[in-house]
């Protein structure tokens, strides 16, 4: 029963969502069983161009490290927040929702050029908690029942809580970057005095993971079109003559 449940709330997440969180568990128990390792995994400048170990630019956002807590807390919020994005501010733009994925992905990659990062994963996260918190400013949160506060102050306190932990803000503070510069410049900018829309989805995009719209200049034959049906009375009355 409880296996049915999980199956029907596992089936029930959003694509994208599903696809993500789904690669992070698996990648997360590769290593954990030892069928590959974190350093095949890793952000590496000089591997992914010398060596071509170009699957490293996507496995270094899979990886959150050993199982524990820092891994589980990273999951809920993964989960909650990618979910609550794509069902909520993305939903029926799947194409845009991949877009951003792909845009702060290129984004953390080019700082990760310049900088010691080895994982971008919890980076990723953070950038989505702040677009959605950007999104949602008048909702009460609270943090482990010791905080109360309004969302747009979520990333902060989870920046904090890091702190806390002992763990470099490096990697908060780049998502939370990295979060504001889509922010701005898909919710803001194109809403002022001479802006104007900058993150354009590709057509590709909208093609694969997009239901095609309707041809407004479509013309049906005469035969197709709706007044021109047989209705149910008619077609029982040919079925069944008297």
């Amino acid at each position: 029963m409880a296996y049915q449940g999980f199956a029907q709330e596992y089936l029930g997440m959003p694509a994208v969502t599903r696809a993500y969180t789904t690669a992070c568990v698996l990648t997360t128990a590769a290593v954990q069983l030892e069928f590959i390792t974190p350093f095949q995994l890793y952000f590496n400048p000089d591997l992914i161009f010398r060596k071509f170990q170009v699957w490293r630019l996507i496995t270094n956002f899979l990886f959150f490290g050993p199982l524990g807590f820092s891994f589980f807390f990273n999951m809920i919020f993964l989960y909650r927040y990618c979910r609550m994005l794509e069902e909520g501010s993305f939903r029926g733009r799947t194409a845009d929702f991949v877009f951003m994925f792909l845009f702060g992905g290129f984004l953390m990659t080019l700082f990760g050029l310049f900088a010691s990062l080895f994982f971008l994963g919890q980076a990723f996260t953070i950038m989505l908690v702040y677009v959605w918190s950007r999104r949602n400013p008048y909702i009460r949160m609270n943090f482990f029942g010791l905080l109360n506060f309004q969302a747009p102050f979520l990333p902060w306190v989870l920046m904090g809580f890091s702190l806390l932990l002992g763990n470099s803000i490096i990697i908060d503070l780049l998502g939370i970057a990295v979060g504001h510069i889509y922010y701005f410049l898909e919710d803001v900018f194109p809403n002022q005095p001479g802006g104007k829309k900058l993150l354009l989805t590709p057509g590709f995009l909208k093609m694969v993971f997009d239901a095609p719209e309707e041809d407004p200049n479509y013309n049906p034959l005469p035969e197709d079109r709706p007044e021109n049906q047989p209705r149910d009375q008619d077609q029982n009355q040919q079925q069944h003559p008297q």
